[in-house]
Parts: structure tokens; C-alpha cells; sequence
């Protein structure tokens, strides 16, 4: 699956680590739910690095098509909020 994060690039990402991804996706979508900026904060960097962490970044010129669109680290909840589908950020 190919992801892009928002002003950072692509990321190859395995079939094998969707789960802990919608792990990670279901605790961001909670944290929106309650507004609470600290833990949305907290669990948005979570995802981030975890994707990051697990992920294969692209060459800066490969042109895939992106499965997924990641917010930037310094998204705000509302811009989130508009993001996310009927299951979260990422499908699972």
C-alpha cells in the first residue's frame, strides 16, 4: 500500500502492518471525539512515526498512486476531522 503524509512524501507500507496502523487510527478518531487536543496531538504523532517506522519511503521521483492521505504532523483536529472516511484514516 502506498501512503502519503502531507508535505513529507510517499511510503511503501505492508499488508502486514494495516493492523497495528488501525490500532493506532482508532485512537486518533477517539481523541477527535472528545476534543481533546492533547491526546489528539499525541496520537496523530503516534501514527505518524509508526508509518514512518514501518514504512519503505519512496525516491523522491517515483510518481505512485497514493492509496491513503496522511495528514502533516501539524494538522489541526478540524483538518483531521474532514479527513477521516467512515473508517478513520485508514481502511481496514
Amino acid at each position: 500500500m502506498i501512503v502519503r503524509i502531507m508535505g513529507e512524501g510517499q511510503i511503501e507500507i505492508a499488508e502486514g502492518d494495516i493492523d497495528v496502523l488501525n490500532a493506532l487510527d482508532g485512537e486518533l478518531e477517539a481523541a477527535i471525539e472528545t476534543g481533546d487536543e492533547g491526546q489528539f496531538r499525541s496520537k496523530l504523532h503516534a501514527l505518524l512515526d509508526k508509518v514512518r517506522q514501518v514504512g519503505k519511503p519512496l525516491p523522491d521521483d517515483a510518481l505512485e498512486p497514493s492509496e491513503l492521505i496522511l495528514p502533516p504532523a501539524d494538522a489541526s483536529i478540524d483538518e483531521v476531522r474532514g479527513m477521516l472516511g467512515d473508517s478513520g484514516l485508514i481502511p481496514g
